[in-house]
């Protein structure tokens, strides 16, 4: 699976092709992206209007809500297995829903702090965190300055969600970008994610594909340099000099990743 995850609003079969052609992988949600009295329907089409299974998650309503419940059994009508809990809270909760991968929802304070018990469940593939719901959660109004950079609290969120993904060997998903029209901005962001670890970020419109994926991707020259480094690193038994540059493990595994994400032979 790509970078780019879409969200699709899963009450509007209209565009899930269109969703799943310009992604790497769509979530079709059913909770915050479609209204409460429209949810039945998004249910029915979800299950009417199928995509690639191992490219789609649906996203349902927080365990122990009735609209959690009907998701479910909608989910399980379905061909769909891979799934996102919205404000996942409970590890206990999560290991209940065993014979579906989950994307567990880090969007609330207590789900942050539980970060790391819901990255221990075995059938948690990923973690991803959102920053609006988060500082809700909080009583807060904003979880970004108006230059469009993250508040310290969620920053802290953030780190903290992929801190406890990658303690456990999970992937993690950054958050969606929600200035449609900021490319410029939706790029800084991606490259941060990107080079911080996270395996892929979320995003909510197709016009944003192209530059997560663009984000993830190395530069020619930046894939020559790793190319170069693993070449000579074959001839040295332990740490060496390259180009001015004292080089040991971690940086060959950093090489090794970006030839991976050039689709490049390491």
């Amino acid at each position: 699976m790509g970078p780019a995850i879409l969200f699709c609003p899963a009450d509007r079969p209209d565009r899930y092709a269109k969703a799943a052609a310009r992604s790497d992988a769509v979530i079709l949600d059913l909770e915050d992206a479609v209204a409460p009295a429209e949810r039945a329907a998004a249910r029915e089409a979800v299950i009417g209007h199928p995509l690639d299974p191992e490219r789609t998650i649906v996203r349902v309503n927080p365990v122990g809500t009735a609209d959690h419940a009907l998701d479910m059994e909608a989910v399980g009508r379905s061909g769909y297995r891979s799934i996102m809990v919205a404000k996942a809270e409970d590890p206990s909760a999560v290991k209940q829903l065993g014979e579906y991968s989950v994307v567990a929802l880090c969007e609330t304070a207590l789900g942050v702090l539980h970060a790391a018990g819901l990255a221990g469940c075995t059938n948690v593939t990923a973690l991803m965190w959102g920053a609006e719901d988060l500082v809700v959660s909080l009583g807060g109004n904003s979880s970004r300055f108006a230059s469009g950079t993250y508040r310290d609290v969620a920053r802290q969120a953030r780190s903290q969600v992929l801190l406890a993904a990658g303690a456990h060997g999970k992937a993690a998903i950054d958050s969606v970008y929600i200035d449609i029209a900021d490319l410029e901005g939706l790029a800084a962001e991606a490259e941060d994610a990107a080079a911080s670890g996270f395996a892929a970020k979320a995003i909510i419109h197709p016009s944003q594909a192209d530059v997560v994926r663009g984000a993830y991707r190395p530069g020619q020259a930046e894939a020559d340099y790793a190319a170069a480094l693993l070449a000579a690193a074959a001839n040295e038994p332990g740490a060496f000099r390259f180009r001015g540059k004292m080089i040991d493990g971690p940086l060959l595994k950093h090489a090794e990743l970006t030839l991976r994400r050039a689709n490049i032979p390491s």
